[in-house]
């Protein structure tokens, strides 16, 4: 319950920043031009708001809508969705959004976008400012990788060292290292010395990112760390240092793979109604091997820390002034590789994966850090200005394509054709809404 209170207050607060500073751009760029901005909201406020004030002297109402599906600025003469038709069936008043030059409007409606964008530059400059870049790069992991069976099969072997893909070098274990090898044609590692390229077929990023274990993990070493008092391995004698062997029968080469088989003998146990389980361990120590009969606890644990690798880690400082094109370069890459992988929402396994608030909420570490929620926090960000420019009706981007079309064919579309258009717009989004925290429902059951 702890776990689920601080994501969720992570969530409402990155979204809370993120929805005032997107309407934040509307209502600078409406005021600048003098247009009135009836109300901003925080939330959405059908039939009734949490909070609401309006200064004095002011056109504008400040308020908090009940309903946590975002905000909005409802501004005079505009089209949105508020669908206030009686204002736009009244003569325009020069106040208006409708009675401004075409490339003002414009103006307005990119401004929700551009503060997103340029907010997730800021945050990320600030972050490397802060707390710098901290990697450990990836030919100083000189035990290798560790690859699924689906790697090994097209040529991948444990202990390689990743250098490039397709002749572009591989720096750091991350999500861009694994777009870089999913999209290449041909990846070249460090085998034993000796480098080797490995020839790879069509990939799907999305069907990659599924698989379990990893299609490419960090390899680490199956030797026992430390061994805790009255755990399965104390009992049995196994002690720091000895370096595990095979699991009932089966090989092992890493601490991942001793992992991925106390998972599936617990998976096994669960389903078979069992409160613990027992496995065969083969270990050996100065070479000597033995083998021993090991219990779980009643939470299918051990008691043994291992697999623990010293690597050497880097770190980039920045200065506060080095800070800003360093932020903006991670910020375009960020926004490049969501773009990139957006096609994959347009196959039947994407439109599976698509998730809904409990999606967003898990990507929130599980205990309250400051790094990790405004990371977070940018690249939500990064999320919701791409999202508004696609060219959607209700999106920002519908009412960009439609003042595009006036300025190249010098009219307007008709009010009624807007009305229309916003309808449809507003029927997909919450389509779209309603199928994505469905998955999260599904995910939740299943």
């Amino acid at each position: 319950m702890e776990t689920f209170l601080i994501r969720a207050l992570q969530l409402i607060l990155s979204l809370s920043l993120l929805v005032i500073i997107h309407e934040g751009g509307h209502f600078f760029f409406a005021r600048l031009f003098k247009i009135r901005v009836e109300k901003f909201y925080i939330f959405f406020d059908p039939w009734f708001s949490l909070f609401k004030y309006k200064p004095k002297n002011s056109d504008t109402e400040y308020g908090v809508g009940w309903l946590p599906l975002g905000g909005y600025c409802k501004i005079s003469g505009m089209i949105d969705e508020s669908m206030d038709t009686e204002q736009m069936k009244q003569p325009a008043q020069p106040w208006e959004f409708r009675s401004k030059p075409a490339w003002q409007r414009l103006l307005v409606m990119v401004g929700g976008v551009l503060m997103n964008f340029l907010l997730a530059l800021f945050i990320y400059s600030m972050i490397l400012f802060t707390w710098g870049d901290r990697y450990t790069a990836l030919s100083d992991m000189t035990m290798g990788m560790k690859f699924n069976e689906h790697a090994q099969e097209i040529g991948f072997r444990d202990g390689d060292i990743l250098k490039s893909a397709d002749g572009k070098e591989l720096t750091r274990f991350n999500m861009d290292m694994i777009r870089s090898i999913v999209e290449a044609r041909e990846v070249t590692v460090l085998r034993q010395g000796e480098e080797k390229k490995i020839l790879l077929p069509e990939l799907s990023l999305l069907d990659v990112a599924k698989e379990d274990p990893m299609f490419v993990d960090v390899f680490y070493p199956n030797v026992v760390d430390s061994v805790l008092p009255d755990g399965g391995f104390a009992k049995v004698g196994i002690q720091k240092g000895d370096s595990l062997v095979a699991f009932n029968g089966k090989e092992m080469t890493s601490w991942n793979e001793f992992l991925d088989n106390m998972a599936e003998l617990k998976a096994k146990a669960e389903l078979e109604k069992k409160t613990s389980a027992a496995f065969t361990l083969v270990y050996s120590r100065a070479g000597v091997r033995d083998t021993v009969d090991v219990q779980t606890d009643d939470k299918f644990k051990v008691a043994v820390i291992g697999g623990l690798v010293d690597y050497k880690q880097r770190t980039l400082s920045y200065g506060f002034f080095e800070s800003f094109p360093a932020g903006v370069a991670l910020g375009v890459n960020t926004l490049k590789g969501y773009v990139n992988d957006m096609k994959y929402v347009f196959t039947k396994e994407g439109a599976k994966s698509v998730g809904g608030f409990a999606t967003i909420g898990s990507i929130f570490p599980k205990v309250w850090d400051w790094q990790r929620f405004w990371e977070m926090t940018a690249f939500l960000s990064i999320i919701l200005a791409f999202m508004n420019i696609l060219p959607i009706p209700a999106l920002d981007g519908g009412h960009v394509l439609f003042l595009l079309y006036e300025i190249i064919a010098r009219r307007k579309p008709s009010d009624k054709f807007l009305e229309y258009a916003q309808m449809v717009g507003m029927f997909l989004l919450f389509g779209l809404l309603i199928w994505a925290n469905f998955n999260d429902v599904l995910r939740f059951l299943f």
